[in-house]
């Protein structure tokens, strides 16, 4: 079943904006063919855990265990990670309407907060404002190195202790690293909190698939299955695609394109609320996987009319350099209709009837239009399914193809970041120094 559609006519077809860019795509649709034989057959080990996380089920049992573990006689459950290893989840939870003004958790599941920016004062204050009776930690670092989990998972520790739970620590704490030596899983296994592994070919903001993305995605009563069956059957399809050229390979392409012409960044922009954490999880995995050795585009995040209102002059007569995707959500069955009444006595007769949901999509469909009507290429996501576990898992997964894809036809390895490292050993520098 296909979730969603995509539009690239305002940019390589008959009609479109920039014929260069158009001229470009053209050049770049062939090369995606490596690229896809190589996602299909490739042996790297990066790109096989990838395929693994997307099959395996025995880790689903052991996280439905542990979620069971971080949920019992719990009001709280407090997310420590960062990046890769929290952005994906984020994005999983709005499902749930996580993270939105609306959120309220799911009946018998722990109100959830992601901690994935090291603000002390945040921190302490979250703690303050929770019964640490009832509160619990899952922190998460691939590596278990990560300076600031482990910053953060220490001072929980501390927290626990000093408001006498010492002796409970291993029921309000539970873990996903690598199976091995390191600082965080030494922290926990002193403390005999559960663990679960990390694969450690499975890069971080490759990783919402696995138990990383998973875990808390049950914690807030979503279905992991279908968040992965959708996955899979995404990258089945689009990697298998024998007679036209599959989605993630077209985006791709086109992307690619847009730099050869000269459009340095990308504008990925949602107008759900829903979806705005999936675009910040889209701006780290395009950023740090493809942006080496000169090559890639920026990742900007935009939200619906938040941004129509604040950065559509710039970007309709400021530099041409930009290229845009819009993701256009159907309706949700929930939405507030405007009556007859006030509209009607105030001379706002045009939006009598109408609903929020049918006003938003309606500016989108509108600035869409204005942007291409000044020579800015669009590309249009369109769902075609209720925003649920199966329309964010094929859309994840959309975007990590697009990605790997991109890699390639960039000729960089998307795995890794070498450039990121020098600041890690900078700040353990700047902390003995000061010692």
């Amino acid at each position: 079943m296909t979730l969603f559609t995509q539009d690239l006519s305002l940019c390589t077809g008959a009609t479109a904006v920039n014929k260069r860019l158009a001229e470009a795509y053209e050049k770049r649709v062939h090369e995606t063919h490596k690229a896809l034989d190589w996602l299909a057959n490739s042996p790297d080990r990066s790109l096989q855990a990838v395929k693994a996380a997307l099959n395996d089920e025995s880790d689903v049992a052991a996280a439905r265990e542990v979620a069971g573990h971080l949920s019992n006689n719990t009001s709280d459950l407090i997310v420590l990670g960062v990046g890769g290893s929290s952005l994906g989840a984020q994005a999983l939870g709005q499902i749930a309407y996580w993270g939105t003004q609306a959120y309220q958790p799911r009946q018998g599941t722990p109100r959830v907060h992601f901690l994935d920016n090291l603000d002390g004062s945040t921190f302490a204050s979250l703690l303050a404002n929770c019964d640490l009776r009832t509160t619990r930690f899952l922190c998460v670092s691939k590596s278990g190195g990560t300076v600031e989990t482990l910053m953060q998972t220490m001072a929980a520790i501390e927290a626990i202790e000093n408001a006498g739970g010492g002796k409970y620590l291993k029921f309000h704490f539970a873990g996903i690293t690598e199976n091995k030596n390191n600082p965080l899983r030494n922290i926990l296994e002193h403390i005999q909190a559960p663990i679960l592994v990390h694969d450690a070919n499975l890069g971080g903001r490759f990783s919402v698939f696995s138990t990383v993305g998973l875990l808390p995605a049950i914690v807030m009563g979503l279905d992991p299955m279908a968040i992965r069956a959708a996955a899979k059957q995404t990258f089945d399809t689009e990697v298998a695609a024998e007679k036209s050229l599959p989605p993630a390979a077209q985006g791709a392409a086109l992307s690619v394109a847009a730099c050869d012409v000269g459009l340095s960044q990308s504008i990925l922009w949602p107008y759900s609320d829903r979806l705005w954490l999936l675009a910040q999880w889209w701006r780290q995995l395009w950023g740090e996987s493809l942006g080496k050795h000169g090559r890639g585009t920026t990742p900007i995040a935009s939200l619906g009319p938040v941004d129509q209102h604040s950065q559509l002059q710039l970007y309709l007569e400021g530099p041409a350099d930009k290229l845009f995707t819009f993701i256009d959500a159907p309706y949700e069955s929930q939405d507030a209709r405007i009556g007859p009444k006030w509209a009607r006595e105030h001379n706002l007769d045009l939006y009598a009837g109408h609903t929020l949901g049918e006003v938003n999509r309606a500016e989108l469909q509108a600035s869409a239009k204005v942007l291409a009507g000044h020579g800015r290429p669009v590309r249009m996501l369109r769902l075609v399914a209720d925003l649920d576990e199966r329309a964010m898992g094929s859309l994840m997964m959309h975007f990590m193809l697009e990605t790997l894809i991109a890699a390639k036809l960039w000729d960089v390895d998307p795995f890794g970041q070498p450039a990121v490292e020098e600041g890690k050993r900078l700040t353990r520098e700047y902390l003995d120094a000061k010692a």
